[in-house]
């Protein structure tokens, strides 16, 4: 399964309907000379080809501002959080989770995955089926092949996109998703949907544009498939105790929640663990100073639905807002650093380098760059802060 590296609707502006398009001879070119060769060898026909980009003659500027200001990787923890784990979708869920109790059950007890996990994406992804995306699936991915850096990603998605449309569930015409081709009540991809999207209903059909008790079920399916598992939880936020060796931070740390209770860790809301032979790992999404996390392998499923500790975190918070649990108990420390924007891709750039892995080169600090910052001081005998500085820049620099 190609893990989702996109992000849901609802932390974008809304998408509006598609505009008219001009005619671009070059984008039409390449959909012939290059996309249709490809979509050919593929088993795609003609006339299906043809149908399915009629009218497609200009590539969507939209996809490619979207494609670079994914907010779940661009904006800090605590500022994607807020915007994602709100009062009206915590009280929407709730709701949702009283009025379709009967079908949440069932299809709890069916793929053994927690209904409210399958409530917090559905949230997270389309307000509760409110914004399921108004972009035409093919141009984006057309666009995305075209000028994009995710080309590898367009074309496999388009092979799925074109198995969709020749199994009739959807038209040419009504075939829409957001900017990266994510489709229906819980924006799945065309490849998840292929392999994922079951018929809960028993009407014949897969839908999950229009009928939510199939896009729910489908996504248990795809959770189940990832690994989730019903006797423990995604994560708790924790305290840590004092002295506590901050180099066992990290998913290279893995140890059982009994192991983490013996060394001191409490869960920050004063309640008792539970899966106590869980395996878990030490996860600080906004530096040692900010609310700490003990995570499950489940937490690692939710990331398989979509790849950012600051979109699991939010479905996972949403999830627990939605059960009744309460807000994040620590507070969350101001992220300003005496790094420019340049100093941030270097000192990732250099962490990287030295095989200290910081999850990406973008400049936005998370959980996987804190880790690989701790990891590196650890090596160096330096303090264990886990806070990138032009200090620490110019440490690395010197020791590579």
């Amino acid at each position: 399964m190609d893990r989702r590296i996109f992000t849901s609707l609802l932390v974008l502006a809304p998408f509006l309907a598609r505009p008219a398009l001009a005619d671009d001879p070059k984008f039409v070119t390449f959909i012939q000379n290059t996309i249709w060769p490809r979509m050919k060898k593929a088993g795609v026909s003609k006339q299906l080809f043809d149908s399915a980009f009629a009218g497609i003659t200009e590539p969507d500027p939209a996809v490619l501002k979207l494609a670079d200001n994914q907010p779940e990787f661009t904006s800090t923890t605590s500022a994607y959080l807020e915007k994602a784990v709100t009062p009206i979708r915590i009280d929407t869920g709730k709701t949702k989770a009283h009025d379709e109790e009967k079908l949440l059950a069932a299809i709890e007890a069916k793929y053994g995955v927690d209904r409210y996990i399958v409530l917090g994406i559905w949230g997270m992804e389309s307000n509760f089926g409110k914004l399921k995306g108004s972009m035409s699936v093919m141009r984006s991915l057309a666009t995305l092949a075209y000028s994009g850096s995710r080309r590898k990603y367009a074309y496999e998605q388009m092979v799925a996109a074109f198995k969709i449309l020749k199994s009739g569930i959807v038209t040419p015409e009504n075939f829409d998703g957001s900017w990266a081709a994510a489709m229906g009540h819980t924006q799945f991809i065309p490849s998840s949907y292929v392999s994922y999207a079951v018929d809960w209903t028993g009407d014949g059909k897969k839908d999950i544009w229009n009928t939510y008790q199939d896009a729910l079920a489908s996504t248990a399916n795809y959770l189940a498939k990832a690994g989730w598992k019903m006797d423990r939880p995604w994560g708790w936020e924790v305290t840590l105790p004092k002295g506590f060796n901050v180099a066992l931070i990290g998913r290279s740390h893995w140890k059982t929640v009994a192991e983490w209770e013996k060394l001191g860790l409490k869960r920050a809301d004063g309640a008792k663990f539970g899966s106590l032979n869980a395996d878990a790992f030490v996860m600080v999404p906004q530096g040692v100073n900010g609310p700490r996390f003990l995570v499950t392998k489940n937490f690692l499923a939710i990331m398989d639905y979509n790849l950012s500790h600051s979109y699991a975190l939010a479905v996972g918070h949403l999830a627990d807002r939605i059960r009744g649990n309460g807000e994040f108990v620590a507070s969350w420390p101001e992220v300003n650093y005496d790094l420019s924007f340049k100093q941030r891709v270097e000192l990732q750039n250099r962490l990287n380098a030295l095989g200290f892995e910081t999850g990406g080169n973008d400049g936005r600090f998370g959980a996987r760059t804190y880790e690989a910052i701790i990891a590196y001081q650890k090596k160096n005998g330096l303090p264990l802060d886990g806070v990138p500085s032009v200090k620490l820049l110019q440490s690395i620099e010197k020791s590579g």
